[in-house]
């Protein structure tokens, strides 16, 4: 019985070696079409993380050769000498021109320029298009998961509270699963860094943020092709709001200790050496730490999505009975951290704002302090 086990063992393990081997072989007598998959898996790769005007599902090309798109187009939206509204199908992803009042568009790498019926695109020395590009404000796949994320919270949140109203604070439903969040995040994240005093007004904050990033985290993770949190602008919109509110809501103590970091603890005149590098270096945190939020989010799911869809690319490239079930298995073990860093990058982003905002509305006593000054910085 084990000389059998063991005969079928070697045969199992000779057979995978024979078709790994065969597909090297394939590979190397046909150069130019593992090079072509490769360069259609960069590209894929590539249109996955950016922005589009249309939801793409999946594409197969029929055997006349016709490449058909399974998807849902969105609204283009472009002022040009007037306002110009209609559908991204009009494009076919790229393939064809959209004509609108006698003016002709093309969509090229992305971005919508105003073309002749023939389609020609004129470059600068740099190899830059030098066509007029209208002023576009088409919801795109970014801008309409932002909307339906939103609608969701709002959903979601509101049925929470009226669960609440209902029940005698009880909530049901969904809401056991969110209301243990909702209060860690009050208790854990709010109440230490902000303080008991004024953690309630930017609880509202804290709570949309964190939902918000969960949510876009998690949607990216599924097979539509979302990568909102891996779009620099949104996450430097989010990192922007973060600023604006620590130092609008900034006390006098917050300011002062930018300006005047020592405080009483020296005359001025001894201070004025130190400040020339001390002034600078506190003002330069204040760009430091929101960039620090916006590119830790952007880089960490930016990362997370090349990597998961490299690994899926790798099935295609190795076409083996041994690679392909474990770039499969690689696959699968990514997305199931992607899980976690979804969750974690959201909770990292809103520890961080709260932590902010703590150090915006903190107030000291000065008169309690008074014998000792250099506590009241600490």
């Amino acid at each position: 019985m084990q000389k059998t086990y063991f005969a079928n063992f070697l045969l199992a393990t000779a057979l995978l070696f024979s078709a790994n081997m065969f597909g090297k072989d394939k590979e190397q007598h046909s150069d130019e079409p593992q090079k072509d998959l490769k360069t259609e898996i960069k590209e894929y790769i590539q249109h996955h993380l950016l922005d589009s005007h249309d939801f793409s599902l999946f594409s197969y090309t029929k055997e006349n050769g016709e490449h058909v798109y399974v998807g849902l187009p969105l609204p283009v939206i472009l002022w040009d000498d007037g306002l110009k509204i209609f559908s991204s199908s009009k494009f076919h992803h790229g393939e064809e021109l959209a004509e609108v009042d006698g003016n002709y568009y093309k969509l090229y790498h992305g971005k919508i320029y105003r073309t002749d019926a023939q389609g020609t695109i004129d470059y600068d020395a740099e190899e830059h298009p030098t066509n007029i590009k209208p002023l576009d404000f088409s919801i795109t796949k970014n801008v309409a998961m932002i909307f339906i994320t939103g609608l969701l919270m709002f959903w979601l949140f509101t049925s929470l509270a009226r669960s609440y109203a209902k029940n005698g604070g009880i909530p049901k439903g969904a809401g056991r699963f969110f209301e243990p969040i909702v209060l860690y995040i009050r208790d854990d994240i709010a109440r230490p860094n902000i303080g008991e005093k004024n953690y309630r007004k930017y609880m509202p904050f804290l709570l949309t943020v964190f939902f918000f990033i969960w949510f876009l985290n998690i949607f990216g993770l599924t097979p539509l092709g979302i990568n909102v949190t891996g779009n620099i602008a949104i996450t430097c919109g989010l990192a922007l709001l973060t600023f604006l509110i620590t130092n609008f809501t900034g006390t006098k103590d917050y300011w002062k200790h930018l300006f005047d970091p020592l405080g009483d603890t020296m005359p001025w005149y001894a201070k004025i050496p130190l400040y020339i590098i001390l002034v600078p270096i506190e003002l330069l945190g204040l760009i430091i730490k929101p960039f620090s939020l916006l590119i830790r989010l952007y880089a960490n799911m930016q990362a997370g999505h090349i990597v998961l869809m490299s690994l899926i690319g790798l099935m295609f490239l190795f076409k083996s009975w041994l690679g392909s079930p474990l770039s499969f298995a690689l696959a699968f073990a990514i997305s199931l951290i992607e899980i976690l860093v979804a969750l974690l990058q959201a909770y990292i982003f809103t520890m961080l704002s709260a932590l902010y905002f703590g150090f915006a509305s903190e107030e000291h006593d000065h008169h309690e302090h008074e014998d000792e000054p250099e506590l009241a910085h600490l």
